[in-house]
């Protein structure tokens, strides 16, 4: 029976410079939490360095696990349940083209999860990351990174970093990917799993730009995006960030009362006159998805 998509609500958010203010709770001992509980890394050291003509076989569970084994150094253990959660988003429409479908085979969810939680890395729903936000589920990630139809040479710009998976999924599609968080020590923490993971041979990641900072209001200095990615919830669309988007590109984003979001698809378009306007469309069809919500004291400001 095909298993629904729930969008494990709540957003994720990695270093280097922006911010995303989620809320003002006590980030000290926060901040306690997030040095005991590192993030696991990968099982070993990457074996075969990434090339972006590497495909894992997709037709066949072991074959699977034995070529990511040997090319990518992984637990066989988490790599049979990636599978095996690979193959519901497939069923279930949240993974809708060869790329998106091999982006979530080789980015490794257990690397992003912190320990008390690693027996759960591929269920779907959302869990704990600490300062008070989480890591969204497998299903929300597949339909939301499969919405902004990225293509190679893309650029991306995630607001939110959080655990940091989502920046890392984006860099099997494009080797242009910014992200934004606004918790310092979150920001700080999650460029540090970026960077162990690279030191380990994950040179991929060293695709993410990352900064501490606010992310309404994007990223000015990197500007156009050719694809944005909002995993945190707001009333209104951002205004900075439409501006930011490439005519004609693409950007999703939960929009609704805290809570009670709907994840919604905005495509920029300009007409041959140069007149802008705006479309967007419900990507669950009405459903009502609850996401960490955005803020920095921007919600009802549009």
């Amino acid at each position: 029976m095909t298993e629904p998509s729930q969008p494990e609500g709540a957003a994720p958010a990695a270093l280097a410079a922006t911010r995303i203010d989620r809320r003002s709770l006590a980030i000290g001992a926060a901040a306690l939490l997030g040095q005991t509980l590192l993030p696991r890394a990968a099982a070993a050291d990457v074996p075969a360095a990434y090339d972006r003509t590497q495909t894992p076989p997709m037709d066949d569970r072991q074959a699977f696990i034995d070529w990511m084994v040997k090319n990518r150094g992984e637990d066989a253990k988490f790599l049979g349940e990636r599978y095996d959660r690979f193959h519901v988003l497939v069923r279930n429409r949240d993974l809708w083209n060869e790329a998106n479908k091999r982006a979530f085979l080789l980015t490794p969810r257990e690397s992003f999860v912190r320990k008390p939680n690693l027996a759960h890395t591929y269920d779907n729903n959302f869990l704990d990351i600490g300062f008070g936000v989480t890591i969204s589920g497998p299903h929300l990630v597949g339909r939301m990174t499969s919405v902004i139809d990225v293509q190679p040479g893309n650029k991306v710009l995630e607001i939110g970093t959080g655990s940091g998976y989502q920046s890392a999924l984006l860099t099997y599609l494009t080797p242009h990917v910014h992200s934004i968080e606004i918790i310092p020590e979150l920001a700080a923490r999650t460029r540090g799993v970026y960077d162990r993971l690279i030191g380990q041979g994950y040179h991929e990641y060293g695709n993410i730009v990352t900064k501490s900072g606010d992310g309404y209001y994007g990223w000015e200095d990197a500007a156009p995006f050719d694809k944005i990615i909002v995993t945190c919830g707001i009333d209104h669309i951002p205004p900075p960030l439409l501006q930011q988007l490439r005519p004609g590109g693409i950007m999703v984003i939960p929009i609704g009362p805290p809570g009670a979001q709907h994840i919604l698809k905005v495509v920029k378009k300009t007409d041959e006159g140069g007149a802008q306007s705006v479309s967007r469309s419900d990507i669950f069809g009405g459903k009502v998805i609850p996401f960490v919500p955005l803020s920095g004291g921007h919600q009802s400001e549009g």
